[in-house]
């Protein structure tokens, strides 16, 4: 992850505050506790201070962890489903519903 632009312009620096996650509920911590962090160690010496933050950040965007766990339960539930352990119609858990949240 870049965490400066690669062409340093006065528009970038205008148009740069457009772009976060602080009006999503789900990142705007995890980008603001990585924000202070780089701010008060600088960005040289907040690459190694604040990489727990920072990959903690860039997993709550791409959610790389939570999809490989998808990924490895719906493979498990196939695989059960080749030996003869599931049905097909119980190949795919039941979804929530409606009005759950």
């Amino acid at each position: 992850m870049s965490l400066t632009p690669f062409l340093r312009l006065p528009l970038t620096d205008l148009t740069g505050c457009l772009i976060n996650h602080q009006t999503y509920d789900k990142c705007g911590k995890f980008e603001m506790k990585m924000m202070d962090c780089l701010e008060a160690y600088g960005l040289e010496r907040g690459k190694k201070e604040c990489a727990d933050l920072i990959s903690d950040f860039q997993e709550c965007v791409g959610m790389n962890k939570q999809l490989l766990r998808f990924h490895a339960m719906r493979n498990e539930r196939y695989k059960q489903w080749l030996v003869g352990e599931r049905k097909r119609s119980e190949l795919h858990a039941e979804p929530p519903r409606v009005d759950a949240y």
